[in-house]
């Protein structure tokens, strides 16, 4: 090779360097914060008496997504929220429970990938839940530097235990360590922030399991709650207020840091809040016809695992129909707020944002260059964001096992099976109290076609079922009987 052609190489390699360390000192850091089960009505800003300072001065200086929709479960929330896809083309239905032997896909690029090309430093603290059997499935092989937290569902905030296996690890080995978990995650994500490169941007996915269950709190914060008479309502607003306060704790990280104007946070709960109004009706009854004749907790695990999910939520979901595990609003529209000072102005936005637009939406103001073939199907919803000016939004499919609702501007069809549909104007009846089907039959079969040509992809849960059953997924409770979770990932 000539001396002209290395020169000419040398420069390129350069131009490139420093184009590349200029791109990364002008991108944001981005603090991208996921609740647990957090209902509509869980926010001081939308009317809770739970006390949510942090969350309540965010959305009063920043910006309050009114219309924020998620899946009405956590791992096909987490799924879309990752990768800018809809849960139905990834085939992510329901939660990933702990028998389960396949995960997210493994050919999607996921946010922390595309961020990490661009120079990012990507953490996540907190929940997983996309994957944990295999190591290609876990985050450090999704694209992040570094993982901290659990892999799996809900655990006990103190045992730290799911499905009778220790749960928690740093960077994918396990680790036994005491402590409340909303304050080991946020103690976790400040640390990161504190020994952060100050020469590159970060992302750090904050992904607390508060308030999920089990309801379990310091005691203190739960007495400071006494005027609630229902227990369980007590307990929950007091994982909320111990979620906002660490929200808080991070907070005052950046500002402390001095990085407070070049970060933006965006705070979303991955799926409406889990109580009694959000099971359907007739396993409530049954569940509380059980439970006259025996007392909780049921002696079969799996029967004690359906009473705890039907009873003990203590989730408020304000006026919106059911909640966790629906796909009625409740279940699917969700608390969701962004701050970024000094570079968004304070405004409540009512045009439907979801799930799928974060990853996009991220990546556009990152500033990164996305491969021709990138697919999405969110949008880059940044200009809504900032100036309010209306973006297009694309349609949106909520899923559950065998439910699926259809947003196509104003009309929300929800197909029950079997020919079965429900319809409403979301315009007119946020509340879904008004069921249009029978009265207008023509706007059924119009968007029934639009829901059928909705891209999906092949099931990952084809294994769900059996298993699940005879060994249901317990959170906490005491008692460890096999090992812990991180000591069982395989490799290919």
């Amino acid at each position: 090779m000539s001396i002209s052609i290395k020169v000419r190489l040398l420069v390129a390699v350069l131009v490139c360097s420093f184009s590349f360390a200029i791109a990364a000192a002008e991108s944001p850091n981005i603090v991208l914060i996921v609740a647990d089960d957090m209902g509509w009505k869980d926010v001081g800003y939308n009317g809770s008496g739970i006390r949510t300072p942090n969350l309540d001065s965010m959305a009063t200086s920043g910006v309050m997504l009114e219309r924020f929709y998620a899946q009405p479960t956590c791992s096909p929330t987490r799924a879309s929220l990752l990768t800018g896809q809809a849960a139905a083309r990834l085939g992510v239905r329901i939660p990933i429970d702990k028998n389960m032997m396949k995960s997210l896909p493994l050919d999607v690029t996921l946010l922390p990938q595309y961020l990490k090309v661009a120079g990012y430093q990507t953490w996540i603290t907190g929940k997983w839940h996309l994957g944990h059997a295999y190591s290609d499935q876990l985050p450090l092989a999704r694209g992040f530097d570094y993982a901290y937290g659990h892999m799996l569902g809900g655990i006990g905030y103190w045992d730290h235990l799911h499905g009778g296996g220790l749960d928690w690890h740093r960077n994918e080995v396990a680790l036994r360590e005491e402590g409340y978990t909303t304050h080991l995650i946020a103690d976790d994500a400040i640390r990161q922030i504190r020994q952060r490169d100050t020469q590159r941007p970060f992302f750090l996915y904050l992904t607390f399991t508060a308030p999920h269950l089990p309801n379990e709190a310091p005691q203190e914060t739960i007495e400071s709650y006494a005027d609630i008479a229902n227990v369980n309502r007590r307990t929950h607003a007091a994982m909320v207020d111990e979620l906002d306060a660490a929200i808080g704790r991070v907070n005052d990280t950046l500002l402390e840091e001095g990085i407070a104007e070049n970060t933006l946070i965006w705070f979303v709960s991955d799926n409406g809040g889990l109580n009694p109004g959000a099971s359907p009706p007739g396993l409530v009854k049954f569940m509380d016809w059980v439970t006259q004749f025996v007392d909780p907790p049921l002696p079969w695990d799996t029967a004690e695992f359906v009473r705890t999910n039907v009873q003990d939520g203590g989730s408020d979901n304000g006026p919106f129909r059911r909640g966790k595990g629906a796909i009625y609003e409740g279940g699917v529209r969700v608390p969701s707020v962004l701050s970024w000072p000094g570079h968004i102005s304070t405004a409540a936005l009512t045009t439907r944002i979801t799930v799928q637009d974060i990853a996009p939406t991220l990546l556009a103001v990152a500033g990164v260059q996305l491969p021709a073939n990138t697919q999405f199907d969110g949008v880059d919803q940044w200009r809504t964001i900032s100036t309010g000016e209306q973006v297009e939004t694309p349609d949106y499919v909520a899923v559950s096992a065998n439910v699926e609702a259809l947003y196509h501007g104003r009309w929300k069809l929800i197909d029950n099976g079997d020919d079965e549909f429900e319809l409403y104007d979301l315009h007119e009846d946020p509340y879904e109290e008004r069921d249009l089907a029978r009265q207008m039959p023509r706007q059924v079969q119009l968007l029934k076609a639009r829901l059928q040509s909705y891209p999906r992809g092949e099931s990952i849960h084809s294994d769900f079922g059996f298993r699940l059953f005879v060994d249901p997924d317990r959170f906490g409770g005491g008692v460890e009987d096999r090992e812990p979770w991180a000591s069982v990932v395989r490799d290919r």
